[in-house]
């Protein structure tokens, strides 16, 4: 656990949001690299920002609706555009047509539905002058690529770097949660132009200005040095995370569709029941899930997006404390389904539903009670005999140890039924 800020693994869930530049384009976030696209060329994203439909209430109760408890903004992402009032650049919401701060009624509105609040920071800069070229940077292929670089000058860009982290963390009351995007210190897809890590950025600086300025703060692993928590993105880790043998607080960033940023045409969405069954999995091994959406230009979410988050929320509503301040158990689960625990309640997931029966190894003589969470209805259990033999209508007998938990035939219809258990006063987690 995080001794400084135990909400982070009590939450499990949270919401990504990466909104920018990007949104116009429509087509990933990542599209001024993969299409080589020039400062100059993507300055008409810039001059047509205008989210007039932006209302961050609306986002906040989507995220509380879903059953998330914090939610994390991408205040500047790789392209360089900020969406707060920075003292230090021009390239920035308020001179474009949106013509406002967007971060500070984001925080207000999260405060408002009792959610954690969380910045992105990125630390690349594919606008920043002083941002030399290097293999992530759109300009990488360029002819002239040499030329770019005169006079180019990170130390720099470090201090831009620092003084926007400074404003963010002082401008805004409380932050809880800070996810620095990311570094590449031996380059990306084996371009000879490299990359950067920790001294570029200052990180040990960068993370102790960080601590005196919000000490109640998490921060993520992306700067090149260890952090209060890992961040696999896209996968789901085959067991818990692990460091010399002591668990590691993490949190799987996933996208619905494969891309961070809208993307119009990107049809690949994750049904809720994935979603919930990959929420599932992380906790059963002490991870979050940190789910993203991409809203659009006009600032509203995808509706795709919102269908998703809803479907997510009413499988938490009759779930949640499965969930909430659950996390792996030391007993092993059947094939097709997940543990969590939290104190004396033992939570299987069941991933298949089978029939008639679930066999728990090693619960027998464990458990005093047993319901369906979704509706608390009563399931008998069984200790049959370890000697039993099969014949005809009678099953064999289960190893010793395993206990019976009856099922009704119908599966409950929600996306993945849970048992809830309710193991006896002294029995080892």
């Amino acid at each position: 656990m995080i001794q400084h800020a135990p909400w982070f693994e009590e939450s499990r869930l949270g919401m990504f949001v990466h909104w920018g530049l990007y949104s116009l384009a429509a087509r990933h976030e990542w599209v001024m690299n993969r299409e080589e696209i020039t400062v100059e060329e993507y300055s008409k994203y810039f001059h047509r920002f205008d989210p007039d439909l932006y209302d961050p209430r609306e986002w906040a109760r989507a995220a509380r609706n879903a059953g998330m408890k914090y939610v994390v903004l991408t205040t500047k992402h790789h392209e360089g555009f900020c969406l707060w009032d920075s003292a230090l650049t021009d390239y920035k919401a308020t001179n474009a047509p949106a013509g406002r701060d967007l971060i500070a009624p984001y925080v207000e509105a999260l405060r408002a539905e009792g959610l954690k609040v969380g910045f992105y920071y990125s630390l690349i800069d594919w606008h920043h002058p002083d941002f030399t070229v290097d293999s992530v940077h759109p300009q990488r292929n360029a002819p002239d690529v040499d030329a770019l670089n005169e006079g180019r000058d990170m130390a720099r860009y470090r201090e831009y770097l620092h003084g926007q982290v400074r404003e963010l963390l002082s401008n805004y009351g409380t932050i809880d949660y800070l996810f620095f995007d990311f570094s590449y210190p031996g380059g990306m897809d084996g371009h000879p132009a490299g990359g950067k890590g920790r001294d570029d950025w200052g990180s040990q600086e960068l993370l102790a200005m960080v601590r005196e300025l919000q000490p109640g703060i998490v921060v993520n692993d992306r700067l090149d040095l260890p952090g209060d928590f890992v961040t696999p993105e896209q996968y789901q880790p085959a067991g818990p995370m692990m460091s010399d043998g002591v668990p590691l607080a993490w949190e799987a960033c996933q996208t619905l569709n494969g891309s961070w940023g809208y993307d119009r045409d990107n049809l690949d969405y994750k049904s809720p029941d994935l979603v919930v069954r990959m929420l599932v999995d992380g906790v059963s091994k002490g991870g979050n899930l940190l789910l993203n959406v991409g809203p659009t230009a006009r600032g509203s979410l995808d509706p795709r997006a919102a269908e998703s988050l809803a479907g997510i929320g009413e499988w938490v509503r009759l779930h949640g404390r499965s969930i909430y301040g659950a996390g792996p158990s030391s007993y092993v689960p059947p094939a097709d389904a997940r543990y969590t625990q939290r104190g004396d309640r033992l939570y299987v997931h069941l991933f298949a539903w089978p029939f008639g029966f679930v066999h728990l190894p090693g619960l027998a003589g464990k458990v005093e009670y047993a319901q369906l969470l979704n509706d608390a209805s009563e399931l008998r259990l069984q200790e049959p005999d370890p000697e039993q033999e099969a014949y005809a209508a009678t099953p064999g007998a289960q190893p010793a140890g395993t206990l019976s938990v009856k099922l009704p035939v119908q599966r409950p219809p929600v996306a993945v039924p849970v048992l809830e258990l309710f193991l006896k006063e002294g029995t080892d987690a």
